[in-house]
């Protein structure tokens, strides 16, 4: 009875599959948006409005969404996902077939790029609401394949976009897309688990009302910790997406081109592997909440080498940083979220997290872009370096002096 979601390695390969083609999409989409935008005429600034206009309208969709999908109804982490890819696969196929003017690229690129970091916490809610099933999955090893595909693509993809032109992104994108949809499509918990969320949808309004912290404000006064440090996080990242949205940027200034700008992408992609396949380990010496410090840190280190670099190696050495920084947030934060959280609050607390990185890149996209055009590469690095280390304070004082929740 049920035997298929305690097979060893079983729900971890399908929940990695679907992992997989997230990112390999998420890589043509949103690590060459720039490359994208700037061959079909966008300028810098350009490309910073389109990419900001897309985060902001995501981190305010972001918690709302994770609001219905909190409470009991039809809207659940699954089908949310399917409407979601969908809506990419689409989006992918009009801009493929149909020629098409700035103005509708500019449209239908922020929405593909929008819904996709809608649906990201999305994916890690699927995840925690699985193994609370019974399934076994592993979080971590899955999440890092995940990156894994994410660093193949990078490296193969750049020399495609060299070879055959922008198009190749948007071929690779529909093709993950339909590939995510037909996995998404066979996600299902086993018949005799349905009863979780029968029992789930039989909670009294009175406990419902206790546990969901649906406002900005019932949700800070919770976890006041928590919101805090997404101040903090959006900080980060800010230089993150500094330094990922304008990296082609940054890489023919040192001599390369998009051919360097996948081996970089592959670097950076592929050290996320090691840790977040260890970090179920790391985080029985170290916790959660201590790791989402050290990887603020790792974020500062990183862009403040590229402010000094002079060649290649130097900017391979700053995205070796990764293995510290993106590599030890994400996987850190989920799994603060789940342990520090109501279960009726969960979805939100990924929501929160990913609108936080998403408002991070808007006023990126907004400052960046300007910045570059204006005063240069550096100039722009230095704020980012600024911005970055204001952050890690913030994240040090949220977690050394606040209380985790007030639940």
């Amino acid at each position: 009875m049920n035997a298929d979601k305690n097979i060893k390695g079983l729900w971890t390969l399908r929940y990695t599959l679907l992992n997989s083609t997230y990112f390999i999409a998420f890589c043509t989409v949103h690590a060459y948006a720039a490359v994208y935008l700037l061959a079909n005429g966008f300028t810098n600034t350009e490309v910073g409005i389109l990419l900001a206009i897309a985060n902001i309208v995501s981190a305010i969709c972001q918690p709302a969404i994770a609001g219905v999908i909190d409470r009991p109804g039809p809207l659940t982490n699954r089908l949310f996902i399917l409407i979601s890819v969908i809506t990419i696969l689409a989006g992918s196929v009009i801009l493929w077939i149909i020629p098409c003017g700035k103005a509708a690229i500019f449209i239908i690129y922020a929405l593909i790029y929008m819904i996709q970091f809608a649906y990201q916490p999305v994916m890690t809610a699927l995840c925690f609401e699985y193994m609370k099933a019974g399934c076994d999955i592993y979080y971590g090893l899955a999440r890092g394949l995940g990156s894994a595909s994410f660093a193949v693509t990078a490296a193969i993809i750049g020399g495609a976009v060299e070879r055959s032109g922008v198009t190749v992104l948007l071929i690779v994108n529909i093709v993950t897309m339909l590939l995510s949809a037909i996995l998404i499509l066979t996600f299902r918990l086993p018949n005799n688990d349905k009863t979780a969320s029968t029992e789930r949808d039989a909670i009294s309004e009175d406990i419902k009302h206790e546990e969901i912290h649906n406002s900005l404000s019932s949700f800070a006064h919770a976890y006041p910790a928590f919101m805090l440090f997404l101040v903090g996080t959006i900080c980060f990242f800010f230089a993150h997406n500094m330094i990922n949205d304008f990296m082609i940027q940054i890489i023919r200034n040192l001599g390369g081109g998009e051919t360097e700008l996948g081996y970089a992408n592959f670097l950076q992609a592929i050290l996320e592997l090691p840790v977040m396949a260890l970090i179920g380990l790391v985080l029985k010496k170290i916790s959660s909440d201590n790791l989402l410090i050290i990887s603020g840190f790792a974020f500062f280190i990183k862009i403040l080498i590229l402010v000094f670099t002079v060649n290649m190696a130097m900017m391979y050495v700053s995205q070796s940083f990764q293995l510290f920084a993106y590599a030890v947030f994400i996987p850190a934060a989920a799994y603060y979220v789940n342990s520090t959280m109501s279960e009726y609050d969960q979805v939100k607390g990924q929501a929160y997290v990913t609108s936080a990185i998403t408002i991070g890149g808007v006023f990126s996209n907004l400052i960046s872009g300007v910045i570059l055009d204006n005063a240069g590469i550096t100039q722009m690095l230095v704020t980012g370096t600024i911005v970055c280390a204001i952050g890690v304070m913030i994240a040090c004082f949220a977690f050394k002096k606040l209380p985790h929740n007030n639940v």
